[in-house]
Order: C-alpha cells, then structure tokens, then sequence
C-alpha cells in the first residue's frame, strides 16, 4: 500500500469536507481564525478526517485565506487528520511546502475559455504548472500528495457543453505528469447522473489503482443524485461542504458545493460506511450561523433530520 493509499484506500468513501476553501470563495464575511480551528476541531470530533483548508492566494484579493497556516497547524495536531490546501502557481506552491500541509490541490480547467477566466493561462500552461508542482514535490522533503482538479469537467457555464473524451484526456495527461489523485469536478452543476456516471467510470479506468474524486455542486439540485452516480461507477472520493457554502468566484452561474452532511448520508444509506456521527456533524453549522448569518446554509437532512430509528452513525 503506497502514502495516497494509506489517506484514501480503495476499499472504503474517504469525504472531503471543502467548507473553509471553496466554501468560502464567495462569501460577504467569514470566520474568524479561531472560529475556522472550532469549526475543524468539532467536525473532527464528529468523524471528519479530510479537510480542504484554504488557499495560498493573495491576501489583498483573498483575504480569507490570510490564515490558512494556522488551519493547516490546527489539522497536522488532530491525530490521523488530513488537510489539503490549493496553490495556484509556483510561489503558492512553494509556500505551501513551506506550511507543511499533507496534500496540494492545484486545478486545470476544461476549457480554454475557462482557464483564461480562472487563471490567466493555457491549459497546457496549467499542466505544465501542475508538472512542475509534482517536480517540487519530489523534490522536498516530506513530499506531499497532489491532487489537480478538472473544474468545469461536465459541463461550463462559459462555452456550455464539454466533450467528455477531452477531460478524459486531460486526466489522462494528469496522472502522466505525476499527480496522485485527478478531482473531476461539477463547477457550475452542469450535468446529471447519467453524464456523471459515464465520466467517472472513464476517469477510473485510466486511473487505475489511483484514486479519482468528484467534485459536485448542487446548482440545479442534482448533487447528491450525481454523487450517487459517481459511487456507482468506482469514485471512492467524493467533496461537499458544511452547509453546501460554496462557488467558483470565476464562474457565472455558480452556487455551493453539494452539501456534506447530506453526502454522509448518502453513503450511509447506500452501504458506505464513513464514521461520521451525523448529529454532531448537523451541530457544527451552529459556527457557521453565528460567524456568518447572512448566509445561506442548505442541507435536508439538517432541516428535516434523520429518518425516524436510523443511526446517527453507522456500527
């Protein structure tokens, strides 16, 4: 078994909780550095093991990330915790490396249109950014994992439908270049299951023993029927966030992420175990409502609640 398959075995769902990066990109406010390591500490008493944390951006266009040391610092002390933090460019990179943080996520788009708008860039340039990225990797000393997501890989809001052999491609080219994990990701919530489930059944071909994620969001309310799909076809690591916070400043039309206690309850109720207590899991948007209250928090099961007699966790 190598290091990605000791963070994310094949053989069970690994949830990544992306709350306190892209669920952050759009808000008016956001939480204080405590609040963030309050918000990391009770998810992780609740179960939560994979944690996007931030972003190594400019402060003065990001200010929400000026902190994301000091969450990375309050991950690496909780015992079998994970965190991954995005780097868009080499001087991300390298401060990243410098943080210590467990895994860098970089990003290439699916489209030119898209890659432009997002990063200034070719995406050829973003793989060449993301191969270097891998070569800095190799190059220090710890090693961390690395993770490049496809974003607007179903579908974009810019040029409108995407031709799922050429972000078959692109992930193709991904792990050639040496990233340990590809994230297919939904940005604008484009597509549905049936479009879901054939792009991850591609990815995980192609990825072979590597793991592949799907990144979702519930723009037009198909995230969790999407994220059903992706299980369906191998995706054994799947992104939301608390409350579905979320959004690609970059991407006309984008809302949350597809909202992560109810991804929990997703995998539980198709035999997924995740070992996340749901009830303290519903607990921890008390922060979010208290730091952010002109925020809107989606979620059914927390507005409904657990079905009369099922567990808050599974045995």
């Amino acid at each position: 078994m190598t290091r990605i398959h000791d963070i994310y075995p094949n053989d069970k769902v690994s949830l990544r909780e992306v709350g306190l990066r892209d669920g952050l990109q759009l808000v008016k406010t956001f939480p204080s550095t405590a609040a963030k390591q309050r918000w990391v500490r009770d998810e992780y008493a609740a179960g939560v093991r994979h944690f996007e944390v931030g972003s190594f951006l400019p402060a003065k266009t990001f200010p929400q990330f000026v902190d994301v040391r000091d969450v990375i610092a309050t991950i690496a002390a909780l015992p079998g915790a994970h965190g991954v933090a995005l780097a868009l460019n080499e001087r991300g990179v390298n401060e990243a490396l410098a943080s210590g943080v467990a895994e860098i996520a970089s990003v290439v788009s699916a489209t030119e249109e898209h890659s432009h708008a997002n990063a200034n860039r070719s995406r050829e340039s973003a793989i060449e950014n993301i191969k270097r990225l891998c070569e800095l990797r190799d190059a220090s000393a710890y090693k961390p994992l690395v993770n490049a997501a496809i974003s607007m890989g179903l579908g974009c809001s810019i040029v409108g439908a995407v031709d799922p052999k050429e972000v078959l491609r692109l992930t193709e080219k991904l792990y050639e270049v040496g990233v340990d994990m590809v994230a297919i990701a939904d940005t604008v919530g484009y597509a549905g299951p049936k479009q879901v489930g054939e792009l991850t059944r591609g990815a995980v071909k192609i990825a072979g023993s590597k793991p592949v994620c799907v990144h979702l969001h519930d723009t037009r309310g198909m995230g969790i029927a999407n994220a059903s799909a992706a299980l369906d076809e191998g995706a054994r690591v799947l992104d939301g966030s608390l409350g579905g916070l979320g959004g690609c400043p970059f991407a006309p039309g984008a809302t949350g992420n597809v909202v992560f206690e109810d991804l929990v309850f997703l995998c539980e109720s198709k035999g997924f175990p995740t070992g996340i207590d749901l009830d303290r899991l519903i607990e921890v948007r008390a922060i979010l409502k208290s730091e952010m209250p002109n925020e809107q928090l989606y979620g059914g099961l927390a507005r409904a609640g657990l079905p009369r007699g099922a567990k808050a966790k599974a045995a």
